[in-house]
């Protein structure tokens, strides 16, 4: 079920300005406040999949990471082969002199039982793919730390676009106020509590701010400390799994984390195929040559290598280190049912709160009526604030259950980052 999560058009309250007046005034301020501190660099597309795409190739850690994997599923690779062969040589002076010298070659290859090999080829195999789950795990969390930025940024981005036109708004009942102190038509203390307001407001606007440009630095830096703009204040259509258990039977097979363990149970189960097989005779063979004068012997040499205590306690280890991984397992997909039903849970409240906060605004917001009865002297300047202070409250809130749901939907998709 896709829901799209869209703020809803404040009413006017500008006052005499027109519609038309008032849109343009807004954008022009919402565009400046953003386009000031968006950066350098411009993306093409909106949402977040633009953002993703530029940070998986740019950023430095993913790329630290993919070559520690690189450096990993070598490493598993090595020591999976034959031994290294041995070759002797024996010069041997003969004592008395009248007993003439000796010369020994020897070439020795040793092995283990055949079976060996296979076994530890396919744990290297096993230990890659593993490797490789590990990097698309920590690649997840850079992504997700990427998303969560931008979803934050959204927020931010939508409340410095509210914040330009309250402060607009201040300013103008501000200077009006002012106007009519000075010709004695409201008294200072009126104009007191306005100033103060509009102090309130242009602090909160600069919080604000300050707020994106740390969540834009932070995304600098997953880019590999390039800039990044992302100007987005309305976050895009997301999928929301209407029936958790379905969903989350595909999103079991999806996880890394997952993956990884389960790769680890049969890694384990190979440790033991292999510790069997070691248990098993070792084998050499080779050639020797031995050289005295007037005579030359030479010949093929076969040894065995009978395990009776090297390998003790191998099997078992092995055993006791697969039953530890399925243990793991099991608990892994324990915590992350529970993990994800939690969230599907906080979402599904999240989504319901944010189209009923939605609905409310839309069907019983007073800002216009306020204005009018301000501007015709029907209520006093206190009780305007008081009014007004509530709906801007609720627009906060709606904004904040926007970023927590879509926060959560986050949470709920990591596996298809």
């Amino acid at each position: 079920m896709k829901n799209t999560i869209k703020r809803e058009q404040r009413p006017n309250s500008l006052g005499t300005l027109s519609n038309a007046s008032i849109l343009r005034v807004a954008n022009k301020l919402i565009a400046s406040l953003l386009l000031l501190s968006a950066g350098l660099t411009a993306t093409a597309q909106s949402g977040y999949e633009a953002v993703l795409q530029q940070i998986e190739a740019n950023s430095t850690t993913l790329d630290a990471l993919r070559k520690q994997m690189e450096a990993q599923k070598l490493g598993n690779r090595t020591g999976i082969y034959l031994a290294n062969p041995e070759v002797e040589f024996h010069y041997l002076w003969g004592n008395p002199n009248l007993i003439d010298n000796r010369t020994d070659i020897s070439f020795k290859q040793s092995f283990d039982f055949p079976t060996a090999y296979g076994h530890r080829g396919k744990i290297a195999g096993l230990q890659n793919a593993n490797a490789e789950l590990a990097f698309k795990a920590e690649r997840i969390n850079v992504l997700l730390s990427t998303k969560r930025a931008c979803i934050n940024l959204v927020y931010y981005n939508a409340l410095a676009g509210e914040y330009a036109v309250r402060l607009q708004n201040a300013e103008r009942i501000a200077a009006t106020y002012k106007a009519r102190l000075d010709k004695g038509d409201a008294n200072i203390l009126e104009n007191n509590k306005l100033q103060l307001s509009l102090i309130t407001v242009q602090t909160e606007a600069a919080r604000i701010e300050s707020e994106r440009s740390a969540l834009l630095t932070q995304l600098k830096s997953l880019n590999g400390d390039k800039d990044i703009a992302f100007p987005d204040n309305v976050y895009p259509a997301s999928v929301f799994p209407a029936n958790f258990d379905d969903w989350y039977a595909t999103a079991e097979t999806k996880s890394p984390t997952l993956q990884y363990v389960s790769g680890q149970i049969e890694i384990g189960n190979q440790q033991v195929k292999l510790n069997r097989a070691l248990g098993l005779p070792k084998f050499s063979a080779g050639y020797m040559s031995e050289k005295l004068v007037g005579e030359h012997f030479q010949g093929v040499t076969v040894g065995v290598s009978v395990p009776l205590w090297e390998n003790k306690n191998r099997i078992k280890e092995a055993k006791a280190q697969v039953r530890a991984a399925e243990s793991a397992l099991e608990d892994s997909k324990v915590q992350f049912y529970n993990r994800l039903q939690s969230l599907h849970l906080k979402a599904l409240a999240m989504q319901q709160s944010v189209q009923k906060v939605r609905q409310s605004l839309s069907a019983y917001s007073n800002e216009p009526l306020l204005k009018k009865a301000l501007d015709a002297g029907e209520i006093s300047l206190l009780s305007y604030l008081l009014e007004i202070e509530y709906y801007y409250d609720a627009i906060n809130k709606m904004l904040e259950a926007e970023r927590d749901y879509e926060l959560a939907a986050a949470e709920l998709s990591v596996v298809e980052l």
